[in-house]
């Protein structure tokens, strides 16, 4: 028998076993049973189709954590519309190409961050915006124009809406890329993607009704990394951190015995910086198992996570567009053969009904010899449909070295065991403190202020963030540019975490013949004594 794979299998089933169980503790501490999610959840999707949301229209939302999240994401894939979550970190301007891209009929927002977007209200004819409705959490307190979030779950029924004919091929959500070069891609993720991904991922960090994950990860980041969908199908709990504070992580392990998290190598440095000078608990009765993704942790940051806090650490690795996780390291046959901490501190191998290569240029397999450099390529049920608007993208991303694999861009070694190690990046993207910056669109702006004469971004090491932007810059001749004022000139048109924190200026870049900048030149300068180049 077949039947399709939908992401409403995961809330149903929650609502059918777990239906009086609490399934989410939201981050000022009240508590909603499964049975009681479901409601707002429908109350909320009876709004969405009352005012015309039909199957295949886009639904936006723009938010930190919430349990507004999980409601606004299932009430609009119910009803066979997409889900669009916004990054809430972004300065106002960054979300007009996003929203004109997307072009959503209903736009959501915390209401600390609607004042990012009010350039956007108004009558379509004055602001050429696509969207008809706009909800804030507190409409009162967002102003005129905003619908009040809990005043629209009072006016609509519980009762869960008559859903259309959804097909395991339809479009679930669009999650948007960093922009690696120009404009961010929309990456278009089917309701069978994101199922698979979820039943994939569950196996692998060893999912179970008893868990209690703790949401210190970015929801807007590719779904949480699945996290909405197989931990809610499991019957787990999920419980709710706004945005990322070590003291607060610490108390909720406590509060609610949690058993998962995930975080990135910075924020795993911030948590050991924090238990090191604070007496309180790591973790509560049951263990806790942690999952890294982003730059690799290094080997000490492993041994400290491990034996001083006790938690399990599994690593993995993806992007946007791979679901996003395709390889683990969670191998415990593997880590009692070989050194448990080398094995670790590699992202590992293939996940599930996951094909990845590492390739050379002409598309052939390199050696797993651990030394020999190729692009990761991967084929799985959880790479991403296309790319919303872009078929030449697409096309490219399929068939770069070889037809009909999802080309990472990502450059790395394999070894016997066919475990990866990331050693460089084919774009210029820089990971720091686990977020994706394109250096291309740092150097746009830059490139704006009138004494730039030539400029470049790299990342460099830093000790805190993994790597962080570093600016270039050939001036102007007479320029009298000065490093702060750079610096702060980006920070006016760029959300923070993008921008430089240090600026060089030279009087010469190294170039091509056609003027291209070498980088690779410029990063050897300051990654020269480092394990790994990552930037």
């Amino acid at each position: 028998m077949k039947r399709p794979l939908l992401t409403t299998d995961y809330l149903d089933r929650a609502v059918t076993l777990y239906g009086d169980d609490v399934g989410v503790v939201a981050e000022d501490g009240t508590e909603f049973t499964y049975n009681e999610l479901n409601d707002r959840i429908n109350r909320l999707s009876n709004a969405l189709l009352e005012w015309g949301v039909e199957k295949g229209d886009r639904v936006a939302l723009l938010t930190p954590n919430s349990h507004r999240f999980i409601e606004t994401l299932y009430a609009t894939m119910q009803i066979g519309a997409l889900f669009v979550p916004l990054n809430f970190r972004l300065q106002p301007t960054e979300y007009d190409y996003l929203v004109d891209d997307s072009a959503p009929s209903v736009l959501i927002a915390h209401t600390g961050f609607t004042e990012k977007v009010d350039h956007l209200k108004g009558t379509d004819a004055e602001a050429g915006t696509s969207v008809e409705r706009w909800v804030a959490y507190d409409g009162d307190a967002a102003g005129e124009g905003w619908h009040g979030y809990e005043d629209v779950l009072a006016e609509h029924s519980p009762e869960q809406p008559d859903r259309p004919d959804i097909s395991e091929e339809d479009d679930a959500t669009i999650l948007y890329t960093s922009g690696t070069t120009g404009n961010p891609k929309g990456v278009v993720h089917t309701h069978r993607i994101q199922h698979y991904h979820a039943l994939i991922h569950s196996h692998h960090v060893e999912f179970e009704d008893d868990d209690t994950l703790l949401w210190t990860s970015p929801m807007f980041h590719i779904n949480g990394w699945g996290h909405i969908y197989g931990l809610t199908g499991i019957g787990g709990k999920h419980v709710i951190v706004e945005q990322f504070d070590p003291e607060t992580v610490f108390e909720r392990i406590a509060d609610h015995d949690v058993s998962y998290l995930g975080g990135a190598p910075t924020v795993l440095n911030m948590l050991l910086d924090y238990y090191e000078d604070a007496d309180v608990p790591s973790t509560g009765e049951k263990p806790v198992r942690v999952e890294t993704a982003a730059s690799p942790p290094p080997k000490s940051t492993i041994r400290e996570v491990e034996d001083e806090l006790g938690w399990r650490i599994i690593h993995a690795y993806g992007a946007t567009e791979t679901g996003p996780l395709v390889t683990t390291s969670n191998t415990r046959r593997k880590i009692q053969q070989g050194d448990k901490y080398d094995i670790i501190n590699k992202p590992g191998f293939a996940t599930l009904n996951t094909e990845i290569l590492v390739v050379d240029q002409h598309g052939d397999p390199v050696p797993t010899d651990d030394e020999t450099q190729g692009e990761v390529i991967v084929r799985g049920n959880q790479v991403l449909d296309r790319y919303w608007n872009k078929p030449d993208e697409t096309h490219r991303a399929f068939h770069d070295r070889r037809d009909d694999w999802f080309h990472t861009g990502d450059i790395a070694t394999w070894d016997e065991n066919r475990m990866l190690t990331i050693v460089d990046r084919k774009k210029d993207v820089i990971i720091s403190g686990g977020e994706n910056i394109s250096t291309i669109e740092v150097q746009d702006v830059i490139y704006e202020h009138p004494d730039v004469q030539v400029a470049a971004v790299i990342g460099v090491p830093h000790e805190k963030w993994g790597e962080t932007p570093k600016a270039l810059v050939v001036t102007q001749e007479g320029a009298d540019l000065t490093e702060d004022e750079l610096i702060e000139f980006t920070r006016e048109r760029l959300a923070h975490y993008k921008c430089p924190t240090s600026v060089e200026f030279r009087e010469t870049l190294p170039q091509t013949s056609t003027g291209k900048i070498q980088k690779y030149e410029l990063r050897e300068e300051f990654w020269d004594d480092e394990e790994k180049n990552v930037g």
